[in-house]
């Protein structure tokens, strides 16, 4: 295959490439060829892939191949290449949470969403790289080399899911699983111009992840953590959608999704008229004049090109990020953590071992606990009268690799965490919400908008984004050299 046909192959959309599959316009193999031969050319310089599978990939297409030439049913994602985040199990592929404590670990069976990707005929490419535990929002961890945005190879991609957001931004897999605790999906969406998903709590079951007790670090976030897919298109978050959601037994928090039309949510009908919410620093968060000039501009498009009714809010709650901190501390096992910390303590993330050593009081995770009551309940009251609420993403364009965030916003000192905020709060809640690129800086970085809807309803959220990306479209647009 020329490099022309190839790439043209690798900039498919996730729909369009199954649909040309079904067609017998390209074979499962040709896919998978294709997009791990562009992977040996940009990967090396991007680190997206932590743990490539290649040889499983090419096997699994050519059963697919077989399956589809003899007339059989395989699913929607038939022969798809996909990117799984290296905190999500897959059986028998090394898992390591970017963590020394789970190094060479593989796991014995596979996340339910794993299970459910694959069948619907999808061929897992490999781990993609994420921060240890998902415990930072950029891509670094002690074990792999650091994730790069193709956008600027000097800046991070955001995180946890760096790797899952970086090869879906460059060609490498048309789509990729990540995993959402506090923003890990939207934030490098949002770094990276792609769509990011953060379905409402439930509608994706997590299992073992966050369930496992056999594992510390593996076993945290059980209230927080959502699992959600990038993609360059709302129609294929949508089409992600359709095989992820759904109730499963073994995840006591999933719920069941016959409300949701996935593939029908993103026609991008019933917008107009529709009550946003409209804050541009949530009353509390500094943020880039930068990414508040492209945040304007695309609320303005929702307003004047969409027939939204725009209205500015301060949502009335005080910066909850100590009290996230805490709950996650106290879903997470401490003990187990502790004794990692212990053995491989030298190697690990800094903060992250900072933050298991702390001392933590009961009532510092009680006082969490009424602090996220008081975000739901102000939620609930905002999103009685509007429906949906709109934000930056991030607060700040991508910046240096290697560090946690830029210290410093728009001349004002600020925790190394706080470009985030805009993001957990619906983690918190528990709202469906999506990253979708509002736009570029002037020196070219993708800038995230962020749609949050009412309580389970998703269908509002993609339809908002679909609509937006037909205002705005910014599927066509990518990064130098991919």
């Amino acid at each position: 295959m020329d490099r022309a046909a190839r790439d043209e192959i690798c900039r498919l959309s996730a729909t369009e490439l199954a649909s040309r599959i079904r067609n017998s316009e390209v074979s499962p193999l040709e896919a998978v060829d294709a997009v791990l031969d562009r992977t040996a050319e940009l990967d090396p310089a991007l680190h997206a892939y932590c743990t490539p599978v290649p040889d499983q990939a090419r096997a699994r297409a050519r059963r697919i191949g077989e399956r589809l030439a003899h007339g059989e049913e395989v699913g929607p994602l038939a022969g798809v290449p996909i990117g799984v985040k290296d905190l999500i199990a897959t059986r028998g592929i090394r898992t390591t949470s970017g963590s020394p404590a789970y190094e060479d670990f593989v796991p014995d069976e596979d996340d339910i969403v794993v299970e459910r990707v694959l069948g619907a005929g999808a061929v897992v490419l490999g781990k993609t790289n994420a921060t240890e535990f998902g415990y930072s929002a950029v891509g670094h961890n002690p074990v792999f080399p650091a994730t790069r945005n193709p956008w600027n190879t000097a800046l991070t991609p955001g995180g946890s899911s760096a790797g899952s957001a970086a090869a879906v931004a460059s060609g490498l897999g048309p789509v990729s699983l990540g995993s959402d605790g506090g923003g890990s999906v939207r934030v490098p969406a949002a770094h990276c111009g792609l769509v990011g998903f953060k379905a409402a709590m439930g509608r994706v079951p997590v299992w073992p992840g966050c369930r496992d007790e056999r594992y510390p670090g593996v076993s945290g976030w059980e209230s927080l953590e959502h699992i959600g897919p990038l993609t360059r298109t709302v129609a294929d978050a949508a089409l992600m959608m359709s095989v992820l959601a759904g109730p499963d037994p073994r995840d006591r928090h999933s719920i069941p999704c016959g409300d949701v039309d996935w593939n029908g949510a993103p026609d991008g009908a019933g917008v107009q008229g529709l009550r946003v919410a409209y804050s541009a620093d949530l009353g509390y968060l500094a943020v880039d004049p930068e990414v508040r000039r492209v945040v304007d501009a695309a609320v303005g498009v929702l307003e004047k090109d969409l027939g939204c009714r725009v209205e500015a809010v301060d949502p009335g709650w005080d910066d909850p990020a100590e009290a996230f901190a805490a709950l996650i501390a106290a879903e997470t096992d401490l003990t187990g953590m502790r004794r990692l910390v212990d053995e491989h303590g030298d190697r690990m993330t800094p903060h992250l071992v900072a933050m298991m050593r702390r001392r933590w009081t009961a009532e510092e995770f009680t006082d969490a606990n009424i602090v996220r009551k008081a975000v739901v309940n102000r939620t609930a009251r905002l999103m009685s009268t509007y429906d949906l609420l709109v934000t930056p993403t991030a607060a700040v364009p991508p910046f240096a690799v290697g560090i946690q965030g830029p210290g410093r916003i728009d001349g004002r000192e600020v925790a190394d965490t706080a470009w985030t905020g805009f993001t957990f709060p619906a983690n918190l809640t528990g709202q469906p919400a999506v990253s979708v690129p509002a736009g570029w800086t002037r020196d070219g970085l993708p800038v995230g908008l962020h749609i949050v809807g009412r309580h389970l309803a998703d269908a509002q959220v993609l339809r908002a984004a679909a609509a937006f990306e037909r205002a705005a479209p910014w599927a066509h647009r990518w990064p130098a050299g991919c």
